[in-house]
């Protein structure tokens, strides 16, 4: 039986640990903290899973949330006038429903499952020594803790990382008491307000520790009017900046927030990163190799929703790499053809990404604008999320994009005639 050793028990280091034991795999999970105190701790993430991912988990048969978080059906886009008014307003019905779980639930419910099902699982806060000492033992060591000192040993990979400084700064709250967005009031959805120069506020449902909640999402410019939640450490503070925040920028979002109240004393979130694509193998002092998951060698802004969709893509092709490699060795070779099959998936998230956290050309915000007038457009762009590969094909090109939009008003006008 091979032995495999998983450092980082976020989205992709659990998935990809639960994967390798239904597979037969003795797996070691380390975690620098037990589930009791990723349950009782700081929210993590915004977390808003699109069909493809959540069906990574489904495969995998740990979808133990599905009933009870909200069902996701649309996604819509406003962007805002300099009046404080709405420019653009639309919302789209996604093919596939997305979820979002707090990450403090779902991690801490995977790591038990983890544990029941016979995984050995350590507490404790891995070094570069530690990994040393264990890449001995072990057939293949992975990392996926995004943070600290063992992101050290992946490289930078400067022709992939545009940005060497974080693009926004950013601002999470989850609440409960958030009324329903008067457009849709029968169905929920995920809403991108845009405030041109400024950045973004995005607002979601999800499901907590306490119940269904939502969560307020500011991104903004550094430096900007919404760069103000550094040092805030009172929870009451941060909400209430937040809040003064939609009052003036996204006043039609504010309208539904009067009565919100945080839904527990860890529930908000400040901070910001610098998106950066690593190099996916490290090396120990002792001659040993690591390869790199998810966060730890393809790091994302969070201004285009991807992290959570992207640790689960990386650890189901991981997981395929690992099963189909059989029982040859865990070379440099293999792990850097690993890494390059996630990023056949990745590199299109990237490239979406670091285009969104530009200042858009003018055909995007034609492409953006015209979801009003265009119901296919909105529809393609909200699908994008899960699949952001088809923003290749009309996205990034200002010929395609006009090509796009003279090909759906021209069917759209078609349509009208015929009837």
């Amino acid at each position: 039986m091979r032995k495999i050793l998983i450092v980082g028990a976020g989205q992709s280091g659990l998935q990809l640990a639960l994967g390798l034991q239904s597979q037969g795999y003795e797996v070691t999970l380390m975690s620098n903290r037990t589930a009791d105190e990723i349950r009782s701790g700081r929210v993590m993430s915004t977390q808003c899973m699109f069909h493809t991912a959540l069906q990574h988990e489904r495969d995998l048969g740990v979808n133990f949330w599905e009933s009870q978080a909200p069902r996701i059906e649309g996604l819509g886009v406003s962007v805002t006038a300099p009046d404080a008014s709405r420019a653009v307003d639309w919302v789209a019905r996604l093919d596939g429903y997305a979820q979002s779980v707090d990450q403090r639930v779902k991690m801490a419910g995977w790591m038990e499952t983890f544990a029941q099902r016979g995984g050995q699982l350590v507490i404790h806060g891995a070094a570069v020594s530690d990994l040393d000492y264990f890449s001995r033992t072990y057939d293949l060591v992975l990392v996926s803790a995004g943070k600290g000192e063992l992101v050290s040993m992946f490289a930078r990979d400067a022709a992939r990382s545009p940005y060497d400084a974080p693009q926004r700064a950013l601002a999470v709250a989850y609440v409960h008491g958030l009324g329903p967005r008067p457009e849709h009031p029968d169905y929920d959805a995920v809403r991108c307000n845009l405030v041109p120069g400024v950045g973004e506020l995005f607002v979601m449902p999800t499901l907590t520790t306490t119940g269904r909640a939502d969560i307020l999402f500011w991104e903004g410019i550094p430096g900007g009017p919404l760069d103000v939640f550094q040092g805030v450490k009172d929870p009451a503070e941060h909400l209430s900046l937040t809040l003064e925040l939609m009052e003036k920028y996204t006043p039609w979002e504010y309208a539904r927030a009067t009565k919100v109240e945080l839904t527990d004393a860890n529930g908000t979130l400040a901070g910001r990163y610098a998106p950066t694509v690593r190099k996916p193998i490290g090396r120990l002092p002792g001659g040993g190799l690591v390869l790199g998951v998810a966060d730890v060698v393809v790091a994302n802004d969070p201004i285009t929703g991807q992290g959570s969709n992207s640790a689960a893509k990386c650890a189901a092709s991981y997981l395929t790499s690992i099963v189909e490699h059989g029982d040859k060795p865990f070379d440099e070779e293999w792990m850097q053809s690993a890494f390059d099959g996630y990023w056949n998936t990745a590199q299109h998230v990237t490239k979406w990404t670091n285009a969104m956290l530009g200042v858009p050309p003018e055909h995007v915000l034609k492409l953006i604008g015209s979801g009003m007038m265009l119901p296919p457009v909105a529809g393609r762009i909200a699908n994008g999320f899960n699949d952001p590969s088809d923003f290749e094909n009309f996205f990034y090109d200002p010929e395609l994009a006009e090509d796009y939009l003279s090909e759906v008003a021209s069917a759209s006008s078609g349509a009208s005639d015929s009837e």
